[in-house]
């Protein structure tokens, strides 16, 4: 396996990174757009509910990660994505690499709202179906509507569970490689690895309910991310890249 990488034999902007930077920006401008002319909040319908709720729709799985918050968010995840999915889309392979995005955020997501519900919604809905059972009329009724606004709350966005993948399987593929830290702070890209998981797993395991970023789900992307590397890795060894 190298160790080590260097750019300059790659192309700059690979086929398939290209077309994700361009959808996500589309998508970007898009909701800007709705929610300034039509008042039409995409990230309601393209966002990921939970899915057990009634606002979800089965293309969010996919559009939710074309979704983006703000214009930080979108501009940090798509350098990110450009940096790192380059350097892997030149190794693999266009439609290797579109396979590992898509399966990767999808690993994200669904290890995100797997913990959440044992987490956070299991024990609220318990308590609510305990209170049915007892409940009669218009409680029924009260209680299934709180129930159905609970299951709706939760909203995931971004590539960032899919980002998180991609930055573990460069890491995995050049773990001696140096990276520069704020751009002035050279760290190989092993120890900076180690040092991301280590803060994704304090982060969420805080339960701070002010801190808006879904760090299950890129604990989720760098597992999914890890596990499918080395699959490729054990099955192919020989002509990985």
């Amino acid at each position: 396996m190298s160790t080590q990488f260097s750019p300059g034999r790659f192309e700059f902007l690979p086929v398939v990174v290209k077309n994700i930077l361009i959808i996500n920006g589309l998508f970007f401008l898009g909701t800007i757009a709705m929610a300034t002319a039509y008042r039409i909040d995409l990230v309601d319908l393209f966002g990921l509910r939970f899915p057990g709720a009634s606002e979800f729709k089965l293309w969010q799985p996919v559009t939710h990660l074309f979704m983006h918050g703000s214009l930080g968010h979108l501009f940090f995840n798509m350098f990110s994505f450009w940096m790192f999915g380059s350097v892997l889309e030149n190794i693999w392979g266009p439609k290797r690499f579109l396979n590992f995005y898509i399966i990767t955020g999808l690993g994200a997501a669904f290890l995100h709202y797997l913990l959440v519900y044992l987490i956070d919604l299991k024990p609220v809905l318990d308590q609510i179906s305990a209170q049915m059972s007892l409940a009669t009329g218009p409680e029924v009724a009260y209680l299934e509507s709180q129930k159905e606004q609970f299951l709706n709350m939760p909203n995931i966005i971004g590539a960032s569970g899919a980002v998180a993948g991609i930055w573990i399987a460069f890491a995995y593929l050049f773990p001696n490689s140096t990276l520069y830290l704020f751009f002035a702070f050279p760290v190989k890209a092993k120890y900076l690895a180690a040092f991301y998981v280590v803060y994704e797993l304090y982060q969420a395991v805080q339960f701070n309910p002010q801190d808006n970023v879904a760090h299950f789900a890129h604990l989720g992307g760098m597992l999914f991310g890890f596990l499918i590397v080395r699959f490729w890795y054990n099955k192919d060894r020989l002509n990985f890249y």
